[in-house]
């Protein structure tokens, strides 16, 4: 997955303009609030999302200006491709000539991770994020995902509904252990996912993060589940980890009545789950310092891309904003010049980190403008 070419016209503050990007990492430096992150966000939306920003279709349009138009020119799937959005009161899309009503369309086609200031509350916050960053993987990995979250999460909001009634119709009791079981058998496939998907996450995050700091600490990622120790994780049929999942949330419900009776609501199960990360086996969340917080949200974000990689057999593209402050040199020398193979965008202000970038291109944001480095540093081999 390459990008070739960005165009946009009346898009945020910059000003109608081109990007020609090197296949391997390109720089994007300048002072704060000159465009730098709205060229990521462009990039961002071919994969189909909303704004990583969480903002509006009407705030996408440029001052004074009626629609935005963003044009890009990709390789995927092995051949040359070429999308545009259109953005009025909503977003529209055409992909390689044919009109798409919305830019949800567009999912699948194109494919990014990235990373933005606000996934440092991957680390820093409490569960909900993470639970999140979860099911967002999952749900890009395994379509099917989505209905089985949303079905667990309607089972959920029937039982608490339930709990509540109860307050004040004590005969309603009965119903309970219908729910118990319904919620159960929903949740026994969010569990099977999410424990699949971290026992791959693991893997590519504990490596992505001895290369930022150089193996002199160690990140360990687990999922802890509120129903209790996973199963054996040789368990080779998926549907057998559901069904053992099941059981185990039904036990858990049964056993947590009384407290989710007195709490008004289900105090266990997927919706109340973590994703445990630790340094040195300490919690990265009360014990790891900035520089370290902002390693293990990018070594999640990087290990996604990894297994997005290894789902669609092509590396995705990576975005990369505000990532090198509070990080020494070395987990920047990494991010510049040994993060791998794939096409990457990183914005910084520092234009001293330019001066270390060894292959690709670098390009300069002022005012809304893009414009080259000069001289254009020497472009990276890539193989063709």
């Amino acid at each position: 997955m390459k990008v070739t070419s960005l165009s946009w016209e009346g898009f945020r503050n910059l000003k109608k303009g081109s990007l020609l990007p090197a296949p391997g990492v390109n720089v994007l430096y300048g002072d704060n609030a000159q465009g730098k992150t709205n060229l990521l966000e462009g990039l961002w939306l071919f994969t189909g999302g909303k704004s990583f920003r969480g903002a509006k279709d009407g705030e996408l349009i440029g001052f004074g200006c009626q629609q935005a138009i963003l044009s890009l020119q990709f390789t995927a799937q092995e051949r040359e491709q070429e999308a545009e959005i259109t953005v009025e009161k909503r977003r529209q899309a055409v992909l390689n000539g044919v009109f798409q009503p919305t830019a949800s369309r567009l999912t699948g086609v194109f494919g990014a991770v990235v990373f933005s200031p606000v996934h440092l509350g991957l680390v820093k916050d409490g569960p909900d994020g993470r639970r999140r960053f979860l099911d967002a993987a999952c749900c890009q990995l395994r379509p099917a995902y989505i209905s089985a979250l949303a079905a667990y999460n309607r089972a959920l909001n029937q039982r608490n509904a339930l709990l509540k009634d109860m307050t004040y119709h004590a005969d309603l009791g009965d119903m309970l252990e219908v729910w118990d079981v319904k919620l159960a058998q929903a949740g026994g496939p969010v569990l099977a996912a999410r424990q699949r998907y971290v026992d791959r996450l693991r893997r590519s995050a504990a490596e992505t993060y001895d290369g930022l700091s150089g193996g002199r600490e160690r990140l360990t990622v687990s999922y802890k589940a509120t129903a209790g120790e996973s199963p054996d994780r040789s368990e080779p049929q998926e549907g057998a980890v559901s069904a053992w999942w099941a059981a185990r949330l039904c036990e858990t419900f049964r056993s947590r009545r009384e407290a989710d009776r007195a709490a008004g609501f289900t105090t266990a199960g997927p919706h109340r789950d973590d994703l445990a990360l630790e340094i040195d086996d300490l919690p990265a969340r009360a014990y790891a310092s900035q520089g370290q917080q902002r390693s293990v949200a990018l070594a999640l974000k990087l290990a996604e891309a990894a297994l997005l990689e290894e789902a669609v057999g092509e590396k995705p593209v990576v975005l990369l904003d505000d990532v090198m402050s509070e990080l020494d040199f070395s987990r920047q020398d990494y991010l510049l010049n040994r993060i791998g193979e794939g096409q990457v965008f990183i914005t910084c202000c520092d234009p001293t980190a330019v001066l270390r970038l060894t292959g690709g291109r670098a390009f300069h944001v002022e005012q809304g403008q893009v414009r080259p480095m000069e001289p254009v540093i020497k472009e990276e081999k890539t193989g063709e």
